[in-house]
């Protein structure tokens, strides 16, 4: 099968010159901070989600695959379910004591943001 190249051009329209050559845009990756200089943020959220709350997990600094990882520890710690979207973990319901408990032990420092 032949390598698809055109996602790598997709912000590209056209080109006349010929020896032109399309840059690719490297992604920095973030390294993880140790847990004890995270400072997470939590909070719960109603907004756009019909009516339903849930615990927004915000702040984490590092890769994608750690986010995943923390957001899979605490949606197996409370028993719920979630995601992990725009570097957000949203934990589904009230949670925020629990994650805060669970978070602390793991050596985060946590700060309630909201009622």
């Amino acid at each position: 099968m032949a390598k698809l190249d055109w996602k790598e051009r997709l912000n590209i329209v056209y080109s006349t010159n010929p020896d032109f050559q399309y840059e690719k845009a490297e992604l920095e990756d973030v390294e993880t901070l140790p847990p004890n200089r995270q400072m997470l943020k939590l909070q719960l959220d109603k907004r756009n989600r019909g009516g339903k709350s849930v615990t927004l997990v915000t702040g984490f600094v590092g890769t994608a695959n750690d986010l995943k990882e923390l957001g899979k520890t605490l949606k197996t710690k409370c028993g719920v379910g979630g995601s992990v979207k725009d570097g957000e973990i949203l934990i589904q319901g009230d949670f925020r004591t629990k994650i805060e408990t669970v978070l602390t032990k793991m050596g985060y420092k946590c700060k309630r943001i909201g009622g």
